[in-house]
This record gives C-alpha cells, sequence and structure tokens, in this order.
C-alpha cells in the first residue's frame, strides 16, 4: 500500500513537471522575442522560412543560465554556432586544430612561407 502512494506520488510530480513544461515558453522563444533574427557573427538575416537555421548560443555554455533578459544568449547561424563550439574545444585542447594534424601527419612544406617577403619587394 505505501509503495502505491509513493507511485501516485511520482507520477503526479511527473505529471506537474510536463504540465509546466507545457505552458512555460522555453528559452528559444525568448531570444526570438528579445533579438533580432539575424547572425551576431556573419550577420546573415532570417526570416519566418529559414528560421530554424537560427540557433541559441549560451555565451557562458551553461544551458541551465537561461536570465530572463537574456544576457547569456546570443543568436547564431547553424554554421556560425558549430564554429564556435569547434574553436571552444580546440582551445581546450579536446580536439586537434589543422595546424596540429599537419604536424602530425609530417607535412613540412608551407606553399606561402616566403609569400610576405615577395610581397614587401613590390
Amino acid at each position: 500500500m505505501a509503495m502505491d502512494k509513493n507511485k501516485n506520488k511520482s507520477e503526479n510530480r511527473l505529471d506537474q513537471i510536463v504540465a509546466a513544461a507545457r505552458t512555460d515558453e522555453g528559452y528559444r522563444d525568448r531570444a526570438l522575442k528579445l533579438y533580432p533574427w539575424i547572425c551576431g557573427r556573419c550577420s546573415r538575416e532570417f526570416s519566418g522560412k529559414n528560421l530554424s537555421e537560427l540557433t541559441v548560443h549560451h555565451r557562458d555554455h551553461n544551458h541551465d543560465n537561461n536570465p530572463d533578459d537574456g544576457s547569456n544568449w546570443e543568436l547564431l547561424c547553424l554554421y556560425c554556432h558549430d564554429n564556435e563550439h569547434q574553436r571552444q574545444l580546440e582551445n581546450a585542447g579536446m580536439i586537434a586544430t589543422p595546424e596540429d594534424e599537419l604536424q602530425r601527419l609530417g607535412v613540412t612544406h608551407n606553399p606561402f612561407a616566403g609569400l610576405a617577403d615577395l610581397l614587401k619587394k613590390e
């Protein structure tokens, strides 16, 4: 009998959470109301037709930090958003940079090595 009460309590709690989530406006919707529909990096403009390509980036990379004023968000297109996270991973040393990869492969030739000197002579 006590087990049934606990089960009912947890089901009621789950129902409350789901109901709150359905009525709560998500941070993406709030960000789209606060900011113009323009990528914060490349300045590409979006409309209703391609709005799904505009994402909300958390500046501090904490997806739980969603202040009402939107101060932790910026709107980025899919490409700029992917690039931002790629740079974060490279800076943290979690993935190799292109230069690291060339070094690993043993590439030593740089076709542009003397370009700066050639441009200065002209």
